[in-house]
């Protein structure tokens, strides 16, 4: 296909209209979600004899989220209400404010740390103004995607379109995962150093088995990968292309073959030129990977210590909890991990606070500040991006 059949296709791919679509489709997902999760309701502990409704479920602790565990009673110890209203009746001081601007210094941080990761992977081809752009866009891409598919899909073609070629763009996309990878594998033995099995997973025994079944799963298979991950980067470049070539020998891939190929081909020779960087190149790569996930953890911790004292051993403990959650988003299948994000956030870090709607109405706050607004930056940026990148 030549140069300009490949210009009119995709002159259509992104004509306004759809462009426009695509962002009014990604403002209403974002706006619907937000508006989902400050409405959800649950029952609210309440002073005795001043609620509507009574316990009476079984087990040792209520279950504030489901209404089979709850009676319609006047005089009783619950009341229902949303995550939204809760939010307002928390005790909000100077303090709280000034530790909330600390968690979204914190997301700042993470974002800069990947702005400078892609400036190193890149060679500095991408000014400053790109690669925020690019970084921004991929955690658009992120958000919108299920946590088990990931942005990195979009990333590869984000990077091509900014003159990136595919096959480098791959071969950086394979790199930050390697990283991301390796940064887990990493911190989890220095985790069990300080914190013991029992601490790091949740206190009921069912939930804490099946959460540690899960987790060393997924351990397990995040090691395979890095594993993986490198050796197609640093031993068997080819590898990828022989995949390719089989993948798209499928006959619904088969159009694409010749372009799978081609792809395949650029990794390799990025695979190469990779192999001969310094020692430098990748010890900075992977400090600013650190900085990255560092900087993600610690929003969280800034979150809980607006309204909850934590010595130090809690901090450490809660960066541990971090590890698990993470996993936990990892491998969901909803779009940017809504849902199971909050729910294991409550699993996990409830031995924090003793009130289960505190720790609810923070899973929601740290999601306000950790995950909406890329759905809003990314809608707003994304057709000026696609206008300034054309061609």
């Amino acid at each position: 296909m030549s140069t300009d059949q490949s210009q009119v296709q995709f002159e259509k791919a992104f004509s306004w209209w759809k462009i426009g679509l695509a962002v009014l489709f990604g403002l209403s997902i974002a706006t619907w979600m937000m508006y989902k999760s400050l409405n959800q309701t649950q029952f609210i502990p309440v002073n005795p004899h001043e609620g509507n409704y009574t316990w009476i479920g079984t087990g040792a602790n209520p279950d504030l989220k489901n209404p089979a565990e709850f009676k319609h009673q006047q005089h009783g110890d619950y009341e229902l209400d949303t995550i939204g209203n809760t939010l307002r009746t928390i005790n909000w001081t100077s303090s709280s404010f000034l530790w909330l601007f600390a968690a979204v210094l914190g997301m700042v941080g993470r974002d800069l740390f990947y702005i400078i990761r892609i400036k190193i992977l890149t060679k500095n081809k991408l000014n400053w103004k790109r690669s925020t752009l690019v970084i921004l866009l991929w955690e658009f891409a992120s958000a919108l995607s299920p946590g088990v598919v990931g942005g990195a899909a979009v990333a590869m073609f984000i990077l091509n379109r900014e003159k990136i070629p595919l096959g480098r763009s791959t071969a950086i996309v394979i790199i930050t995962a390697f990283m991301d990878n390796l940064f887990y594998i990493i911190m989890i033995p220095f985790v069990f150093i300080f914190i013991d099995q029992a601490t790091l997973f949740p206190s009921k025994i069912d939930a804490s088995e099946s959460v540690q079944w899960v987790f060393w799963t997924g351990f397990s298979v995040m090691l395979i990968l890095c594993l993986f991950l490198f050796s197609t980067l640093f031993f068997l470049p080819k590898l990828a292309t022989q995949l390719l070539t089989r993948l798209f020998s499928l006959p619904l891939l088969r159009k694409w073959k010749v372009k799978a190929i081609q792809t395949g081909t650029d990794l390799e020779i990025s695979a190469k030129e990779l192999q001969q960087e310094k020692f430098s190149f990748w010890s900075k790569t992977f400090l600013v990977t650190l900085g990255s996930w560092i900087s993600r953890y610690l929003v969280i911790n800034f979150i809980l210590n607006a309204f909850i004292a934590l010595s130090f051993i809690d901090h450490i403990t809660l960066l541990g909890k971090q590890l698990v959650l993470w996993l936990f988003m990892l491998i969901s299948p909803t779009p940017g991990a809504s849902g199971v994000a909050e729910y294991a956030f409550g699993e996990l870090l409830a031995s924090f606070s003793s009130s289960a709607i505190l720790i609810a109405s923070l899973a929601i706050l740290w999601r306000l500040i950790s995950y909406f607004p890329y759905l809003f930056i990314g809608a707003f940026i994304l057709p000026k991006w696609i206008r300034k990148t054309k061609g």
